[in-house]
């Protein structure tokens, strides 16, 4: 039986799977300061035997597996968690645990289970209450110094937007122009009860072309899959294939980007692409273990 544990900023979702990734049990736990979170989530493994765990973190944090801090969390906007380490928060029961990020872990669902399922170049990007990208590069997950942080790539302003982000790193970042919480500050409300405001959607999918533009050029992705909950407004979709085509102007022609219906697509699995790729993570890790 593997374990897996989708970390999110404002829930933990852990579930128990079997050898071929099907969830048998599966919880929601609200994300809180480690000290309640954790004893909640051990509790539950406590109570199923697993193999192995697979986690997807939110970020940033440490994936070198010969480092001492790998599973360590970084400076997060999440403060009770900086410093937080999973690895050693799991060391007293033995169990084997992989750690990744929490779009590395749903990138990996899609290309094993979902709408990325036998290619070998995948982006997966959740637009939601932050922006952050999986790569899966080559058939593997793209890491290097610590992992992507594409949510963070700097964005040409509209002319007309005065909007100074949300981001307090960066004025003009992805995730400070069009995130959830951006969308809130802008315009002084959630994003749902903006629906009938082309305005916002028109703005909205300009900054995530812009930003898929990027991507494309500097990844070369054979398919490009959104998630999150800005993307549940499904009017975005055919803006963004339209506006990314506008911003590509013709540079790169290839069958995939002549399919753009089938090319930039919303994510599969029903919302459990993260959770999946989280037990995929586990199979992964127990394998290396026995041998």
């Amino acid at each position: 039986m593997l374990g897996g544990i989708e970390a999110g900023g404002t829930k933990m979702v852990v579930a128990i799977g079997d050898d071929d990734c099907n969830i048998i049990k599966k919880k929601e736990i609200p994300t809180k300061a480690p000290e309640e979170t954790i004893p909640a989530i051990l509790e539950f493994f406590d109570e199923n035997d697993v193999t192995a765990i697979g986690i997807g973190a939110f970020g940033p944090v440490c994936l070198d597996r010969d480092s001492e801090d790998y599973g360590r969390i970084g400076k997060t906007p999440k403060l009770s968690w900086v410093n937080f380490s999973w690895s050693e928060a799991f060391r007293s029961s033995g169990i084997p645990v992989a750690v990744d990020t929490d779009v590395n872990a749903a990138v990996l669902g899609e290309v094993i289970f979902g709408n990325g399922k036998g290619l070998s170049d995948v982006i997966y990007i959740t637009i939601g209450t932050g922006i952050g990208a999986g790569v899966y590069c080559r058939g593997q997950l793209l890491h290097g110094m610590l992992h992507p942080e594409a949510g963070h790539i700097l964005l040409m302003l509209n002319e007309n937007d005065k909007f100074e982000g949300a981001c307090p790193y960066h004025k003009n970042c992805f995730e400070g122009l069009a995130s959830g919480p951006a969308i809130k500050k802008r315009y002084g409300t959630e994003a749902f009860n903006l629906i009938d405001r082309e305005d916002v959607w028109e703005l909205e999918a300009e900054y995530v072309a812009k930003a898929l533009m990027q991507y494309i050029c500097c990844y070369s992705p054979k398919k490009i899959i959104l998630g999150g909950g800005v993307m549940h407004v499904e009017k975005l979709f055919p803006l963004i294939r339209k506006k990314t085509l506008e911003y590509m102007n013709g540079y790169i022609d290839t069958a995939e980007l002549r399919d753009i219906d089938n090319y930039i697509v919303p994510a599969g699995l029903g919302g459990e692409q993260g959770i999946k790729g989280a037990l995929y993570l586990a199979k992964e890790s127990s394998v290396l273990t026995k041998r």
